[in-house]
């Protein structure tokens, strides 16, 4: 990043992407508001997508006019590159963005940036979720807009209402720790944002906006959930693996004491399920490649084994988020006790379809395992949950090197380093 311009309060970014028919006059109307309401030094900047119609001109041309309008142009597309790109030259102490069409009611602009300029938060959006926001939208947008907010919440412990409302602000010093681990350059880069945010302790204020629908967005709804939900599992691979690496932020200018976002019911069994489809694929497989040379009763109970030892060191991961190599080996063995109750249950099945059907075909028996394996993989989370990872929570989070953290006799520090909230088998 640039230098800090202290005479530079709010750098207000505009990305756009061929919006020739509406630029001149949305960045008009967004610099009149500028010059009649802020109270702060501002400058906007039109960030130009590579747009491939007039709207580089005109943007030009409103930086010659306007002033406190500047324009970049970049030469790739992507809203997550422009304001990577834009924010980390920005000189300005607030870095903000605001969707091109304006739909967000600029009245909350004020709102919006008052606590970062106070020191008070980190991060600052703009939520159309508020019970006191207002907003003008079709059902379908909606319906998708609440439910991916509600995955969001649930998979990855986070508790921001409104990821994806394009008004938000961060302080300078919170952008220089997290743009470099923003991995995304499109629509879900201001989601990365604000999960490592939240992962990392800072903390994140919301604003309640007034917020119409426009009819003309060029967005398209199902390409940019696909994205997004790609996004979700790259993101919560890396922090569940510790690729992401929030301790260092946190250790900068984390808010303290925090508790790491905590994975509720719901994201524990999307998580286990998925494992659990994949263990089940994995079975199949191994079955159907060890049932020639060992029998079924064997094939059944090796594959069994093999893929129970992994889905109890990826559920350990990355559904029950236990890390470093503190009480393995007791879970494993819990595991496999929990393993031979599934192991009853597969080979139990096996039993009924030899009695009630002598000479099934191998098919027939893979068909079947399949099925008592998926009511195994129910048995193994209850198990799992209840039983295996039962943790009591503590009210503290331990980092190595803090002040509030306790003492190591009475909670060690995490192995890998990353930032854990201490769980103690009950």
């Amino acid at each position: 990043m640039t230098e800090p311009d202290q005479t530079l309060d709010i750098d207000i970014v505009v990305p756009c992407y061929n919006e020739q028919d509406t630029l001149a006059a949305h960045v008009r109307r967004l610099h009149q508001f500028c010059r009649t309401s802020l109270q702060h030094s501002w400058r906007i900047t039109i960030a130009d997508n590579a747009s491939t119609d007039d709207t580089a001109r005109i943007a030009d041309d409103l930086a010659a006019m306007l002033p406190e309008v500047h324009a970049v142009h970049l030469p790739l597309k992507g809203r997550g590159r422009a304001l990577k790109a834009v924010w980390g030259e920005s000189p300005a102490s607030v870095l903000v963005y605001v969707d091109e069409d304006l739909s967000t009611d600029l009245a909350a602009l004020e709102p919006l940036v008052a606590p970062l300029l106070s020191g008070h938060s980190d991060v600052a959006i703009g939520t159309r979720l508020a019970g006191s926001s207002r907003v003008v939208r079709g059902g379908k947008r909606e319906f998708i807009s609440r439910s991916y907010n509600l995955l969001l919440r649930s998979t990855m412990g986070v508790s921001f209402s409104d990821a994806q409302c394009g008004f938000k602000a961060v302080t300078r010093e919170a952008a220089e720790h997290l743009l470099p681990l923003c991995e995304d350059e499109a629509w879900f880069f201001d989601t990365e944002l604000l999960v490592l945010a939240e992962h990392a302790g800072l903390r994140i204020h919301e604003v309640p906006v007034d917020w119409v629908d426009d009819v003309n967005s060029s967005v398209h709804i199902a390409s940019t959930a696909t994205e997004d939900l790609k996004g979700m599992w790259r993101v919560s691979r890396g922090l569940a693996s510790g690729r992401i690496p929030i301790t260092p932020v946190y250790d900068a200018i984390g808010r303290r004491p925090f508790a790491t976002p905590h994975v509720g019911i719901v994201g524990q069994v999307l998580r286990f399920g998925a494992i659990g489809v994949l263990s089940t694929v994995a079975f199949a497989l191994l079955y159907a490649l060890f049932r020639p040379a060992i029998g079924a009763q064997s094939a059944d109970f090796l594959a069994l084994l093999v893929t129970a030892i992994g889905n109890t060191a990826l559920n350990r991961r990355f559904t029950f988020g236990v890390r470093g190599r503190a009480g393995a080996g007791r879970h494993h063995v819990q595991g496999l006790v929990v393993f031979g109750i599934a192991w009853a249950i597969t080979s139990g099945s096996l039993v009924l379809l030899h009695t009630s059907t002598p000479g099934a075909s191998h098919g027939a028996e893979v068909l079947v395992l399949t099925g008592a394996n998926l009511v195994a993989t129910g048995v193994r989370f209850v198990l799992f949950k209840a039983w295996v990872f039962r943790t009591r929570r503590r009210p503290v989070l331990v980092r190595p090197g803090d002040s509030t953290a306790p003492t190591a006799a009475t909670a060690p520090a995490p192995t890998d380093g990353r930032p854990v909230l201490e769980e103690r088998a009950s």
